[in-house]
């Protein structure tokens, strides 16, 4: 069997210097977005139906659940409390393979409902939930065994790069806080459903954000927009250089609780915002005009198998150990191709654009050649940590 290297075929090129445009934009959708309720139920559930056939069959079979659709609700806000009329619908849908104990419906129903009260908390059980599952393709099951590596589920690419920029660090930055613990103690208001817009004008950082506020946290319009500047103050201390905006539909003659951004869960899906499975966050969660990205939804695919979800987590992961080992690198672009029935390990195209100061060495491209043999072949230990759940993909 060849190598992983010797499989593939690989380029190693130089590429001119990145970031001199004077400009550059990345969002950042939040853990309540409704894009990022579909993409964070799916992969809950794929997690456990990768579990139970690990242990029914002692290797994960051949599913997909990467499409599922939120159908908004419909609520009534009020100062001080308001009233959901109509729950949200979360449907999810994709081919699976049963189980021999069990319905396979149920493992993944139970799953996306133990996510959404994870992340969301009581509301979580307000959330109608419908899996409508079908069997899967019988030529696509043979991508799988447990004797040996996965074969590739789909001709499909992945791209990563490293590293971040300041503009793409800030937006992280913003997000890791409005989801904090210490955030949500100090502001009861704030709800989960937030969206960062970064932009930079040269050295200019701005964010605008989203932030659904709750209304039984709010006693009038004062009280409204005396919070929301106690948390733009917040924000600002923690995020220094960069300007910062949230809820600038407001309106800033407001008088009723429709002129402002309220809602009674904290969720923008409680009226009306519908959502869908990888129209968010790319595996580094960001969304990156600005980058190469790829449009797989990387939630709820096959961990083992399908390389629209393993190939853009690698490329990113790969990307990121390069700029970090090999000296000279000030950045790295990693786009991965494969081929349907192919084993994993075995990309028909591995393409590497790196900057680097003083061109590209026969030591440096040989350091690069190795790191990524390594990384392909360590990709069982991957797929071990998207089964687990360490490694986020949204």
């Amino acid at each position: 069997m060849p190598s992983p290297e010797d499989a593939a075929a690989l380029s190693v090129t130089t590429a001119p210097m990145q970031w001199s445009t004077r400009t550059e934009m990345c969002e950042h959708k939040g853990i309540g977005h409704p894009d990022s309720l579909c993409d964070g139920a799916v992969e809950a559930a794929a997690r456990a139906v990768c579990r139970a056939y690990l242990e029914s069959y002692g290797a994960i079979q051949h599913f997909n659940l990467d499409k599922a659709l939120l159908i908004g609700g419909i609520s009534q806000t009020r100062f001080g409390g308001g009233e959901l009329l109509r729950p949200m619908r979360l449907i999810v849908s994709g081919p699976v393979t049963e189980l021999p104990s069990a319905p396979i419906q149920t493992v993944v129903e139970q799953a996306v409902r133990g996510y959404l009260v994870e992340a969301l908390g009581p509301i979580g059980n307000a959330i109608g939930i419908e899996a409508i599952l079908r069997p899967s393709a019988p030529n696509l099951r043979r991508v799988t065994s447990p004797s040996s590596l996965p074969l590739a589920n789909d001709t499909s690419f992945g791209v990563g790069y490293a590293p971040l920029s300041a503009l793409e660090n800030a937006v992280l930055r913003a997000a890791k806080t409005l989801r904090s613990s210490e955030f949500l103690k100090s502001f009861e208001a704030a709800g989960l459903d937030y969206k960062i817009m970064g932009s930079r004008l040269d050295a200019r950082l701005r964010l605008t954000i989203a932030l659904a506020v709750v209304d039984r946290c709010v006693q009038g319009v004062e009280d409204y927009f005396t919070q929301k500047r106690r948390i733009v103050d917040y924000l600002a201390e923690r995020l220094p250089g960069c300007e910062i905006e949230i809820n600038t539909l407001d309106s800033p003659t407001a008088h009723r609780e429709d002129e402002i951004y309220l809602t009674v869960t904290g969720l923008s899906a409680e009226h009306g915002d519908d959502g869908e499975v990888g129209r968010g966050n790319r595996t580094n969660g960001l969304i990156t005009p600005y980058r190469p990205m790829s449009l797989e939804a990387a939630a709820g695919k096959n961990p083992a198998a399908h390389v629209g979800k393993l190939y853009n987590v690698l490329a990113h992961r790969l990307a990121g150990r390069i700029h970090a080992d090999v000296d000279g690198i000030d950045a790295v672009t990693v786009r991965l191709l494969s081929a349907i029935g192919r084993r994993i390990d075995q990309p028909q195209l591995a393409a590497i654009e790196v900057v680097a100061e003083g061109g590209l060495s026969l030591a440096r491209q040989h350091q690069i050649r190795e790191l990524t043999k390594q990384q392909l072949t360590a990709l069982p230990e991957l797929v071990n940590e998207l089964v687990s759940g360490t490694l986020s993909v949204f």
